[in-house]
């Protein structure tokens, strides 16, 4: 058995009642950074748990052992921060207990890309979760357009390094699009900034970009 687990995105509070009692009845957790979660582990006083690494670097050497294990007992995947499986490794481990007939389970909770929507005012309708931004402006704007036309909202994460340069790429061939930036969701300094992508880029210019960025692009 296999549960995906959320955990908090920012704010230790978020953290669900349903994931603390998962991650205790876990016979072990698979966690993206094994030192970063064990950090969590204590703050929510889960007692010792054997801990095992599954990223990027790791993932192929990891797999065998980790269905191996799951075949007979209980496990618990999580990641660095939200929702296991969303732009992160996570989803090549549930793939692989699909594919040999272990039972999988979502408990749910924190999102960024949701968290950000929801909160946007842009439409919710629709939209299309890209993940980490393309690093070129073709990609960039070749992607953006097709939320364009298929009417939805483009979300997308972006690194404090790059937040100017893509923004300029959105201001250069969206001039007229909505846009919202939000930074830090869930924690100490939480900022959403609304408005033409030109507007943003110069709050964040002159204030100069720190965090994690949501970037949302909507056409309505």
């Amino acid at each position: 058995m296999l549960y995906v687990v959320a955990t908090p995105i920012g704010n230790l509070k978020d953290m669900t009642l349903r994931a603390i009692e998962t991650l205790k009845l876990a016979d072990f957790i698979i966690a993206e950074n094994p030192g970063h979660s064990a950090k969590l582990l204590r703050h929510y006083e889960i007692g010792n748990k054997k801990i095992f690494q599954f990223a990027e670097h790791n993932e192929h050497r990891a797999l065998p052992t980790l269905i191996a294990n799951l075949k007979s007992q209980t496990g618990a995947l999580i990641t660095d921060a939200g929702t296991p499986g969303i732009s992160d490794p996570g989803f090549r481990l549930v793939r692989a207990c699909v594919e040999n007939g272990i039972k999988i389970a979502p408990i749910p909770g924190p999102s960024a890309a949701i968290a950000a929507l929801s909160a946007s005012g842009l439409a919710t309708d629709r939209f299309l979760f890209l993940g980490f931004a393309p690093r070129t402006e073709i990609k960039l704007t070749r992607i953006i357009s097709l939320g364009k036309a298929v009417e939805s909202t483009v979300i997308f994460y972006e690194s404090p390094f790059r937040i100017i340069k893509t923004l300029q790429f959105i201001a250069k061939h969206f001039p007229d699009c909505h846009a919202v930036v939000a930074r830090e969701l869930t924690k100490v300094y939480e900022e959403f900034l609304r408005g033409a992508p030109s507007e943003i880029l110069e709050q964040l210019t002159k204030n100069r970009a720190k965090g994690e960025f949501a970037v949302l692009i909507s056409f309505k």
